[in-house]
């Protein structure tokens, strides 16, 4: 196995599937929050709301003070919306799919985030 798939083991395939077998948003919200700190929820979701403003366009600049995202994370969601998986493109367009003139669409959608206090759960 390469350096570059050792992270593909059973554990995370299990976190996949049980992922995948949410149905709803509301089951999801549960989930993450059981399994994520808040820190690490705010993180996710800063990196998600990055994506979206980097697929409309939007100056790196303009994104780090939205979201609250250095330029230098930018950079790096950057290299993996463009050069990595493909998993934030699907996630894109299943998105637009869905939702035609949702957040994906419209650039001025994405809330900016602010770090919590505390990022570990209670």
């Amino acid at each position: 196995m390469s350096s570059m798939e050792e992270w593909r083991n059973d554990d995370v395939g299990e976190l996949f599937s049980a992922i995948l077998r949410l149905e709803s948003a509301d089951e999801a919200s549960a989930f993450f929050r059981d399994l994520c700190t808040l820190g690490e929820l705010h993180d996710l979701a800063q990196r998600w709301a990055v994506v979206r403003l980097l697929d409309a366009g939007m100056h790196y600049a303009e994104i780090s003070s939205r979201t609250g995202a250095s330029t230098a994370t930018i950079t790096r969601i950057a290299q993996w919306l463009h050069h990595g998986e493909g998993g934030y493109t699907k996630a894109l367009e299943r998105l637009r799919l869905a939702t035609p003139a949702g957040p994906a669409a419209t650039p001025g959608a994405v809330a900016a985030t602010t770090k919590p206090s505390t990022g570990d759960k209670p």
